[in-house]
């Protein structure tokens, strides 16, 4: 599992945008895994019955854990079976690479098919304490429990990074949801949008500390924080409308 990092979130709109990236722009990086402006995120988020997940959420409990298989710019290779754990505004990541096999059991509910291939994982790992382990254990449980997939949501991603703090500022555009998990590789699916066309989230990560430089460039823009994750969003969006 990866160690606990600052998240704060911003909902902002394309003139915010534009600024921030000018004034980072000199002294961030663009992520080395990004190639050209933007990468494409696709994630299938998966939810207990009642939406608890969701609920949560809204609800601002803490800690509270998400469910979500992501690929990147449409490709099978890797697909990552992911949960994200959240503690007030510090966040954590547990993840592992899996097949198309266990991809599509888990979208398309064949729990047995699901059990064989999560316990098969967790009955060949060597070691208790690997992360794919404790994800295929956990991934057990909730499946067992009634978790299934909920939605797809789709973005295009900017990612900037600064050594000092292990900084990174992502600015996520074109949010979109849908419930047509069969197209979940296709590069043509069409989501509905969960923000006005002029919005966009903005994310800021790092260690125990942001550089004074980083704070300077977003206090001056006078930020306005939002709880709402990308999930709650699309959910909200797919059934109580436009936000």
């Amino acid at each position: 599992m990866n160690g606990y990092r600052k998240e704060l979130k911003f909902i902002v709109g394309d003139d915010v945008l534009l600024d921030v990236r000018n004034r980072i722009s000199g002294m961030m990086m663009y992520d080395l895994h990004q190639c050209g402006d933007h990468y494409r995120i696709r994630s299938i988020y998966f939810d207990s019955p009642d939406l608890r997940c969701y609920n949560e959420n809204m609800s601002g409990v803490s800690p509270r854990e998400k469910y979500r298989i992501r690929t990147y710019d449409c490709g099978a290779d890797p697909i990552m079976a992911e949960i994200k754990i959240r503690h007030r505004d510090t966040i954590s990541k547990m993840s592992m690479r899996i097949g198309k096999d266990l991809l599509n059991a888990l979208v398309s509910a064949d729990r047995q098919n699901a059990y064989d291939i999560l316990m098969n994982i967790i009955q060949e790992s060597p070691d208790d304490k690997t992360a794919e382990k404790r994800v295929a254990e956990k991934y057990l449980s909730k499946i067992m429990t009634g978790y299934e997939p909920v939605c797809i949501v789709d973005y295009e991603r900017s990612a900037y990074v600064y050594d000092i703090g292990n900084v990174r500022i992502t600015f996520d555009r074109n949010i979109s949801a849908s419930r047509q998990m069969n197209r979940f590789f296709d590069p043509k699916l069409i989501g509905e949008p969960v923000l006005n066309s002029n919005m966009h989230v903005l994310e800021v990560k790092y260690d125990e500390f942001l550089p004074d430089e980083i704070e300077a460039v977003l206090a001056g823009m006078h930020l306005t924080r939002s709880s709402c994750s990308k999930y709650a969003l699309s959910v909200k969006r797919l059934t109580e409308g436009l936000i």
